[in-house]
């Protein structure tokens, strides 16, 4: 049996073949999108906004000394080279948990940091620094992403996992 193909079949094909090529050109050209200066992030369906860190006093400073977090909200730390990293709860005020990311935005290490004791008149900052507990990347890490203690329970994030992130904005804007 001859199967013919009609004018209506040939557009009919054309129009699903064009919208496939623009589906998937769609979704392999976005980035994550940076909105007011800020990352705009997709964790496990969510979307976070992130406060971007890329200069050293502001990741020194961190969330030390903020009294709260939005449940969406928190810090995207961009560093200028990728190296293991290690963080403490300096001067933090609310439990945090932390997701570090390779250059290219795989998890490498995730932690909940719960606050710690702030720095007694009694101690230098040398027996302040040593006492706090260290959080460490495993790997090299480009990225950490810092939101809400809690949150990790919450989302299912695994190692090896791909976040996002507009990476060649965040490598130009790097102090």
């Amino acid at each position: 049996m001859a199967h013919f193909i009609t004018p209506t079949t040939t557009l009919r094909t054309a129009l699903i073949l064009a919208t496939a090529i623009m589906l998937v050109s769609m979704t392999a050209c976005s980035k994550p999108a940076i909105v007011n200066g800020k990352a705009v992030v997709d964790l496990d369906g969510t979307s976070y906004t992130l406060d971007i860190v890329a200069d050293n006093p502001t990741r020194e400073r961190g969330l030390g000394g903020a009294s709260e977090l939005p449940d969406n909200g928190g810090m995207l730390f961009v560093f200028p080279d990728s190296r293991l990293r290690t963080f403490v709860m300096r001067d933090c005020l609310i439990d945090i948990d932390i997701i570090f990311l390779d250059p290219t935005g795989r998890i490498v290490a995730m932690h909940h940091m719960p606050k710690e004791e702030l720095k007694a008149d009694s101690e230098s900052p040398v027996q302040y620094e040593q006492r706090l507990k260290r959080y460490p990347s495993r790997f090299s890490a480009k990225f950490a992403i810092e939101i809400a203690g809690g949150k990790l329970e919450t989302l299912d994030l695994k190692d090896g996992q791909l976040i996002k992130l507009d990476v060649d904005y965040l490598k130009s804007i790097v102090q």
